[in-house]
């Protein structure tokens, strides 16, 4: 589709969904906490709405009965003895003053009017009144009455709803924590089971079994665990047939092979039987490469050991060099190993024959990782292999014909081999070019092989 026919419509939803977690467990989490959150505030809200109106409804309605009683029996006691009276009749949003108050505005809010004007009805025509508002924040208004004596009379009202308890915010902070505590406890229930799927398809290898899955739990994680395991085995069925066909064919080629090559020693010497035992030479050899890598896939035949690598590497180099062969050793793991030893001396000798083979030397590097693993770097200063290729040349039979031809003995199957070796050793194998040139293979391992 052209740019000019693209809708604009469908960028924005990509948009839209940007500013959500990457991960299941945080959107479940962030939609679950945000609406039991909201359905929490918006309770709390009504609640404190329904006190408002419930406090303001008692206000005025105490008012109402405290304002006739008290300004009449203020009115009839003698003008020295009203102070005394006052503190009884004092109430937490109104009080009343015997001078004619402070100064203030005609401005009036609703609820000053209300009440000003219930007051006034309640009062009657004996006592007209007059109202100015003295503070808006808070509110805070008076009412301005004479009584019969001409003394004057102010009515202070401080419109406000109930305190709220001491003990209402830890309340408030201990069922927000129950929330949180809810919210986590259900997606953690919800994506554990997606988590262990992602586990076990991620252990799943040629190499070795996966972890197979426990079918309980709800019907749809049942499903979904006896769907996973039924595949597991399907694959791990598959890929034994495979190589157990491959096993065969490379085996039983081996008899009549050396037949050949028995007949063909007997024959006069000449140009062709040169070519012949050379042919059969590269054939028996493929063979046995084939009957290596469909081994190779069930290496965990062999058990773990613990072992001294730098040691080991030490006698796989001294072996090298015992041949003439120019490969050398640097680094220190400075720490034991569990891994099978043979499959871990294929590995790296696979890697070393190919750095010897096609440049000529060999560098062996090992280090400790950050996360207690092991690297061992073999580089060399050959050709390399081009970057589109680097993950292909992992393949079986892949070879590159500019340099790894038959000529130079390769059939396609040292990499993949030494790539289902370091599987069933727990690590894994990558190629990459070397800065200045050349190619360098990295074998990482975790410090505990596998069994």
């Amino acid at each position: 589709m052209s740019a000019a026919g693209a809708d604009p419509g469908d960028a924005a939803p990509r948009r839209a969904r940007g500013w959500l977690p990457r991960s299941m467990a945080s959107r479940l989490y962030l939609i679950l906490f945000a609406g039991l959150a909201l359905a929490h505030t918006l309770s709390f809200s009504l609640l404190f709405y329904e006190r408002y109106v419930t406090a303001t409804s008692m206000m005025l309605g105490n008012l109402e009965l405290d304002v006739r009683t008290t300004v009449a029996m203020l009115d009839r006691l003698p003008a020295d003895e009203r102070a005394q009276w006052l503190p009884q009749f004092k109430r937490r949003t109104y009080h009343y003053l015997l001078s004619a108050g402070e100064p203030g505005t005609p401005q009036l809010s609703e609820r000053a009017q209300d009440i000003s004007q219930m007051v006034g009805g309640v009062l009657g025509s004996r006592y007209p009144i007059r109202t100015e508002t003295v503070e808006r924040r808070p509110e805070r208004f008076q009412i301005h009455l004479t009584l019969s004596d001409g003394r004057p009379l102010t009515i202070e009202v401080m419109p406000s709803t109930m305190p709220i308890a001491q003990w209402l915010p830890y309340v408030l902070a201990a069922q927000l924590a129950l929330l949180v505590l809810c919210a986590w406890l259900a997606v953690r229930l919800a994506t554990r089971p997606l988590e262990q799927l992602a586990q076990a398809a991620q252990a799943l290898s040629p190499a070795s079994g996966g972890k197979r899955l426990g079918e309980t739990g709800p019907t749809e994680v049942a499903q979904a665990a006896a769907a996973f395991n039924a595949m597991q085995d399907r694959i791990a069925a598959y890929l034994r047939e495979r190589l157990q066909i491959l096993a065969s064919i490379s085996h039983d080629l081996q008899t009549p092979i050396t037949r050949m090559r028995l007949r063909t020693e007997a024959m006069d010497e000449s140009p062709e039987r040169t070519r012949l035992l050379d042919d059969l030479e590269q054939i028996q050899h493929l063979v046995r490469e084939g009957v290596d890598y469909a081994r190779s896939a069930h290496g965990t035949a062999e058990p773990a050991i613990r072992l001294d690598l730098d040691a080991f590497l030490d006698s796989v180099v001294c072996d090298y060099q015992d041949t003439g062969k120019p490969v050398t050793l640097s680094g220190r793991a400075g720490a034991p190993l569990v891994a099978r030893v043979h499959a871990l001396r294929r590995v790296a000798s696979n890697l070393i024959d190919n750095a010897v083979k096609y440049a000529g030397a060999a560098e062996v590097e090992v280090a400790r990782c950050d996360d207690g693993g092991f690297r061992i770097d073999v580089l060399d200063r050959g050709p390399g292999i081009p970057a589109e290729e680097l993950d292909a040349v992992m393949q079986p039979f892949y070879r590159l014909e500019a340099s790894r031809n038959r000529d130079t003995g390769g059939t396609g199957l040292g990499l993949a081999i030494a790539q289902q070796l370091a599987l069933s050793l727990g690590g894994r194998l990558s190629l990459s070019q070397r800065e200045g040139g050349g190619l360098r293979a990295s074998l990482w391992l975790p410090a505990q092989g596998r069994d």
